[in-house]
């Protein structure tokens, strides 16, 4: 038994660490008996077992009690401590490290909130080894728990074919995430586009700066990942069996994909972005010109106001005589009625509006 104090079982076959992080292990033996709540007490009889295939999952680690999961996986697996401070360290971009009888490997699994359309990177550290696979994280990954029961429910197919063929698989439900996340993603933008061409709003252009947060930061982390399968399908490493590196070039393939459509998104974003500009400024263009006509048209009677103001006709105006106030109030008013409504039918003939 290793340094790990105190340890309990609990009931869902878990092990707590430290009090706060939990370790779940799943062993199949040489002979194909599947021990899905193998204590860890001896983690040491399948680490011997060279048939065997063992899984640790480690989750939940605080930043305070990682010291319990280093001196762990140091004092049982001998991993090197440049390695282990890695995994133990969020904020990795994807990578592949060798370091002879074991591969340590950073991936991202996308998940995205649907009402919120932000996306979150939750990081999976691996080790590889000849018959084990271990994986840490520390928030919870529903890939990895759904692929615990499916071992569970059929052992035989799940684990035979070694750990390095159970690191396809988790890989491979990664990519599907990420592939989830911009579906998801693209959905939005479309139904963003509909409500900008029916109504342009200050929150339609939030949600937009939301999607393209979220799509530049899918795509940064998908090229990392492509590189990473690149060197897991090409390079001879020990932990990978030859007849394996197939499937790695067929996510790498994948990932390309994914790579390619989340390009396009970006542009669609983009292309949404100039739509709702573009529809902002012929709206403010309409305001603008129903405010100009507006003003054009009660212009004349402006006009006619500020010049009677002035008290230009009367006494004054001695060389005519004294003109009749009523028929000066009356033909002001009559200009200033039809002049308005001149100028309106002058620029619907003009088709301004």
């Amino acid at each position: 038994m290793s340094r790990l104090s105190p340890v309990s079982v609990p009931a869902n076959d878990a092990v707590t660490i430290g009090n706060e992080s939990i370790i779940r292990v799943t062993y199949r033996d040489g002979a194909g008996v599947l021990h899905a709540g193998w204590p860890s007490s001896r983690i040491e009889e399948p680490l011997r077992d060279e048939k065997g295939i063992l899984w640790v999952d480690i989750q939940g680690v605080e930043e305070h009690s990682t010291r319990h999961v280093e001196d762990w996986l140091r004092d049982v697996f001998h991993f090197h401590p440049l390695a282990i401070e890695d995994a133990l360290k969020e904020s990795h971009i994807p990578k592949v490290d060798d370091w002879g009888d074991y591969l340590y490997v950073v991936f991202h699994v996308a998940k995205i909130e649907p009402k919120s359309d932000v996306l979150e990177l939750q990081e999976l550290d691996i080790f590889l080894g000849p018959n084990y696979l271990v994986t840490y994280h520390t928030d919870p990954l529903a890939i990895l728990d759904q692929d615990r029961l499916n071992i569970e429910r059929d052992p035989r197919d799940r684990l035979r074919n070694g750990p390095d063929h159970l690191l396809i698989r988790f890989l491979e439900l990664a990519v599907d995430q990420s592939l989830t996340a911009i579906q998801h993603l693209d959905d939005r933008v479309d139904a963003i586009q509909d409500a900008v061409i029916e109504n342009a709003s200050p929150r339609n252009l939030q949600s937009i700066f939301r999607v393209k947060r979220s799509a530049i930061e899918l795509h940064r982390i998908l090229g990392p990942q492509r590189e990473v399968l690149t060197k897991l399908a090409r390079d001879p490493y020990k932990p990978v069996q030859p007849k394996h590196r197939v499937y790695f070039r067929d996510l790498y393939d994948h990932v390309v994909r994914i790579h390619d459509i989340s390009e396009s998104l970006r542009d669609l974003i983009s292309g949404t972005l100039d739509t709702y500009l573009s529809v902002v400024s012929n709206r403010t263009n309409d305001i603008m010109k129903t405010l100009t006509i507006v003003t054009v048209m009660f212009l004349p009677m402006s006009f006619l106001t500020s010049v009677f103001g002035m008290n230009f006709f009367g006494e004054a105006l001695a060389f005519q005589g004294p003109m009749p106030k009523a028929l000066l109030f009356w033909t002001t008013c009559g200009i200033m009625a039809v002049s308005p409504c001149f100028i309106w039918i002058y620029a619907r003939r003009r088709k301004w509006f």
